[in-house]
């Protein structure tokens, strides 16, 4: 069994570990029990009543949060020409097409996120093997394939989110920092939780969301009451 440190094991004893919480109780507690000397991610994770075997039960999306994440990523877009100029207008971070595919082939990766226009995806798709496990491939469905890519960049930069649901029915996200209020937690919460609501798939049976818990990066997770997720 893996050791915790004292801090965690103060934190788990400040509130019932069983106990299911409303919302704003259980972001509360997470924030008085970060202690670390950094500013904490505030994370949640949905169980969904899913089963990812089937394509009709994926769930796979991005939003952008109403109070951002408290962290500003740095954008790759593969264009060209105007479109190129444009990203860099936009404010992106890289900008390119074959020489940024050259650098990644070799090995680089600075960059959290990969927007690219639909022109460039037949060369993009090259990347797939290096890319698509670092969950870094531009996809159509969270936005960042593209024409559009001023928006999706001013997206991203005010806080765009992607999620996507694991094997066992779970979707992980972060809704903010520590030093956030609770009420700018709350709020990127039910925006996360409304959003995955909406698309619960037809083929879905039973309660949707089966648990929540939600925790800070070095703190213990605390559950919320699943049928008050909202």
């Amino acid at each position: 069994m893996a050791k915790v440190g004292k801090r965690y094991q103060e934190a788990i004893k400040s509130f019932e570990r069983a106990t299911l919480y409303e919302p704003t109780e259980a972001i509360e507690i997470v924030k008085a029990n970060a202690k670390a000397k950094f500013d904490e991610t505030v994370e949640v994770a949905f169980k969904l009543g899913i089963d990812t075997r089937h394509a009709d039960q994926q769930i796979r999306g991005a939003i952008v949060l109403p109070n951002g994440t408290g962290k500003t990523r740095s954008v790759l877009v593969f264009a060209k020409g105007d479109k190129a100029k444009e990203a860099e207008l936009a404010g992106a971070d890289f900008v390119g097409a074959e020489d940024m595919i050259a650098k990644i082939e070799q090995g680089w990766f600075g960059f959290e996120v990969v927007v690219a226009t639909p022109d460039m995806m037949g060369m993009v798709g090259k990347l797939g093997r290096v890319l698509g496990p670092k969950g870094l491939m531009p996809n159509p469905k969270t936005g960042t394939v593209t024409p559009d890519v001023t928006r999706a960049i001013k997206e991203i930069k005010a806080g765009k989110i992607e999620y996507r649901a694991e094997k066992a029915g779970i979707i992980h996200a972060p809704i903010g920092k520590v030093s956030f209020g609770t009420e700018q937690l709350f709020e990127n919460y039910r925006t996360l939780a409304e959003t995955l609501v909406k698309a619960k798939p037809s083929a879905a049976k039973g309660q949707f969301i089966r648990s929540v818990t939600v925790t800070s990066t070095m703190g213990p997770g605390v559950r919320i009451n699943p049928l008050k997720a909202l």
